[in-house]
């Protein structure tokens, strides 16, 4: 009797329900082979970065989510939600209980710049601004002060833009979004009106997609200003964008607003190329940023590399918000790479000093680093759940000691914490979007863990609470 059996299903956990963890579900599914997946999650709802780190007016992205419903009704499929892996479900446990885990627990730590400064009050991570605007709940209790003129955004990929756009866009159209409560209440108040994004190389080298910098274009009341100087190409950015797409579009777009006159906007976003900040300014709390100037040079391998001038200039401002990526966090037991912040993996196979791991996979941001959209994880996912149904084939899983699906759930659950299945996930959902609609919003988010289980128990209550 082989693994993938009728008889003998091939049962899998997956740790995480962000994106990668739904299309290794998916492609476990698609297999041709009996199997049994559990999803945990350290959160009572699915979706990571989809729910949490997607902005509020992209709800078109977030209509993926449809896709991972279907993949959670098959009876393959089962959701776990507020359990954390190495505090509730331990490693000794996933061997016990299946033939193998799939780690997805994508990045959630930031980047540092290492400079002087970086912890004044006022200074932030811009992944934690993003949760802390999407009701993220290890966000939610995080303190922005907007009341200033000028904010920094360091960075120049597509979080920096999401924060651009959202602090410079109106309070009234965010309103229609479902962006949490506590920030749209901060952002109806903000006085910033002036969002300086700053880039330590140039134009051409920017990892910001040309369909977020063209979102900037369309916002009303807001004057995207780019001084046209600083588009001036060096030879080697002049190639690179000849064979860039990418690279051509973005230099397109800001040489267009380059070439706008000012309106008089009240709100403006400001891009300042082949700047590094080298420091973050004040006494107690952020008073400004000082930036030296970049110049490119091609370094013995090709690459364009950033060379200091030795020129600097303090810029005022009272908020700084760090765009500089995101960092995978290590797990109990697992290996981890620290420096790049993966687990190492070869085509998924987690592995520790070049030995495959037997059991144990990875995939998502975890496995390849913080890269591409929500589709470059489907792939990603296929490529590891093969490599995993090619080893249980083999033989070279994990043997279950709980015979069954329901032993194995009798013997987790055991003097356990209560979770949250995806049926709670369903009524939640319902519950968000009655909430939203009271207010002209798609939903509105429980954005804590404890309103999230007060309200199941409330809504189970009242469900089996005998009608009068």
């Amino acid at each position: 009797m082989q693994i993938g059996d009728a008889e003998r299903p091939l049962r899998v956990a997956i740790i995480g329900s962000g994106p990668s963890g739904f299309y290794a579900a998916e492609h476990l599914q698609q297999s041709g082979l009996a199997v049994e997946i559990d999803m945990y999650d350290r959160l009572p709802t699915p979706f990571g970065l989809v729910r949490g780190g997607v902005a509020p007016d992209h709800d078109k992205i977030k209509s993926v989510t449809r896709i991972y419903d279907k993949i959670a009704d098959r009876d393959s499929f089962r959701f776990f939600g507020n359990v954390e892996f190495g505090r509730d479900v331990d490693h000794d446990d996933l061997r016990d209980l299946y033939h193998a885990v799939i780690y997805a627990t994508g990045s959630r730590k930031s980047r540092r710049l290492g400079i002087a400064g970086e912890d004044l009050v006022g200074s932030h991570p811009a992944p934690a601004f993003v949760g802390w605007y999407n009701g993220h709940p290890d966000f939610v209790r995080w303190s922005f002060d907007l009341s200033c003129e000028r904010a920094i955004i360091v960075g120049v990929g597509n979080v920096a833009m999401d924060v651009a756009r959202i602090l410079a866009q109106s309070p009234e159209a965010l309103a229609t979004t479902d962006i949490a409560e506590h920030a749209l209440d901060a952002l109806r108040a903000s006085t910033i009106r002036h969002v300086l994004v700053i880039g330590r190389r140039g134009p051409a080298q920017s990892a910001f997609t040309p369909k977020e910098l063209k979102e900037l274009g369309a916002l009303e009341g807001v004057d995207i200003v780019v001084d046209p100087a600083e588009l001036l190409l060096d030879p080697a950015s002049a190639a690179e964008v000849e064979t860039s797409d990418r690279a051509r579009k973005n230099l397109e777009l800001l040489t267009a607003y380059g070439a706008r006159p000012r309106s008089g906007a009240e709100r403006v976003i400001e891009f300042r190329f082949l700047r590094s900040p080298v420091e973050i300014v004040g006494n107690g709390s952020v008073t400004g940023v000082r930036l030296e100037r970049n110049e490119l040079v091609t370094s013995g391998d090709g690459s364009l590399r950033t060379k200091a001038t030795g020129e600097t200039e303090i810029i005022d401002c009272g908020l700084v918000l760090r765009a500089v990526g995101y960092l995978g966090a290590a797990l109990p037991g697992v290996p981890f790479e620290a420096r790049a912040g993966v687990i190492p993996n070869v085509a998924g196979r987690i592995v520790d000093r070049g030995e495959q791991v037997t059991g144990e996979y990875v995939a998502g941001w975890i496995k390849r680093g913080p890269t591409g959209i929500i589709g470059t994880n489907k792939p990603d996912a296929a490529e590891t759940v093969e490599s995993l149904i090619a080893d249980a084939r083999a033989g070279k899983v994990w043997e279950p000691t709980a015979a069954t699906r329901p032993e194995a759930e009798a013997r987790l659950w055991h003097n356990r914490p209560a979770h949250t299945t995806y049926a709670d996930w369903q009524l939640l959902d319902e519950m968000e979007k009655r909430r939203g609609e009271a207010v002209g919003a798609p939903r509105r988010k429980f954005t804590r863990v404890s309103d999230m289980l007060d309200a199941l128990a409330e809504a189970k209550e009242g469900a089996s609470r005998p009608a009068r």
